[in-house]
């Protein structure tokens, strides 16, 4: 309790804002974090989660997957989602694909490499059928979703159900449902890091890591209703992506019908989407950090990051 009391009262550093918007497609836009001066460098389109924020992926100067890959001599762009309108209640998972995310890869106008991340990850697969796509890689994406513990598809399946009567009132899913979803997937883990915390010295680097970490993971915006439905009821709930029904603008989703060079890197510590729930692609690599920390950690880099660009560099990005 004194942890949280900590984070509340702490003061923030102020997050710079970085990358140029290319262009918006409804509530989402695409920015540019890249400086490419050739034609047809491919343009390496990082992919967030619509649960959270999109900063994850561009957290500060110290901790950002995109500002590496740009000093590496990659083109990274980032997909920004935005906080969905009234009008969009109806837009479905499919939907944010067809109608929000696949406009957007059209208007770059040059070679086209996917990198999603968590539920991104399962998005960026979609994107990859319906889009001329030169590559793919996912880190930490669900797609077999029967293959998670029994016990979380019960929690899953239990808060879904008391929470839709009201999420269909509101014509979205308020962050605060998906969190708690989140913590109680792992309940020790959220009491132990805000022990934690409380032990931090104020100001340090450390903890403005963790304030960081922690406000990307608090402050999402909602989920349309229909996208909070479709995950939790034909995702989590019938498992249509790993079963090969997930049908998006008139296609079935396959990751084994690929075109292009493909790569999976999931993590056998990762309490959200576990190793065995990620999809097995042309090219497969397991971690040992956890979720987050696969992106933001100290060893994020060394694991995950340079891996990444040696990969990506490997297809000609």
């Amino acid at each position: 309790m004194r942890g949280l009391r900590f984070y509340e009262e702490a003061k923030r550093s102020r997050r710079p804002v970085t990358g140029l918007s290319h262009g918006s497609c409804g509530a989402a836009q695409l920015l540019h974090l890249g400086t490419a001066t050739k034609e047809d460098q491919p343009a390496v389109v990082l992919i967030p989660s619509l649960v959270n924020p999109h900063v994850i992926l561009d957290l500060n100067e110290r901790t950002s997957l995109a500002r590496y890959l740009a000093a590496q001599g990659h083109d990274p762009w980032l997909v920004d989602w935005g906080t969905p309108r009234a009008e969009d209640a109806t837009l479905d998972l499919a939907g944010h694909i067809e109608h929000r995310l696949l406009p957007m890869l059209r208007g770059i106008g040059r070679p086209l490499i996917l990198v999603g991340y968590c539920l991104g990850g399962t998005l960026a697969l979609a994107a990859a059928h319906l889009v001329a796509t030169k590559a793919i890689a996912t880190i930490a994406a669900p797609w077999h979703f029967d293959r998670y513990p029994a016990e979380d598809i019960t929690l899953i399946g239990n808060l879904w159900r008391d929470a839709k009567p009201l999420c269909e009132r509101l014509g979205y899913a308020p962050m605060e449902v998906l969190q708690s979803g989140f913590w109680g997937l792992d309940p020790t883990r959220t009491v132990r890091k805000y022990a934690a915390f409380a032990e931090m010295e104020e100001g340090s680097a450390e903890q403005q890591a963790f304030l960081a970490v922690e406000d990307w993971a608090n402050e999402g915006a909602p989920l349309t209703f229909a996208a909070a439905r479709e995950l939790f009821e034909d995702l989590y709930g019938a498992n249509r992506t790993g079963d090969g029904q997930w049908n998006v603008a008139g296609t079935v989703i396959d990751p084994a019908a690929l075109a292009c060079p493909s790569l999976s890197i999931y993590s056998a510590g990762d309490k959200i989407v576990p190793a065995a729930a990620s999809p097995r692609l042309e090219d497969n690599r397991q971690s040992a950090l956890g979720h987050v920390g696969m992106i933001v950690s100290r060893k994020a880099p060394e694991h995950i990051w340079i891996p990444l660009s040696q990969w990506l560099s490997a297809q000609g990005g």
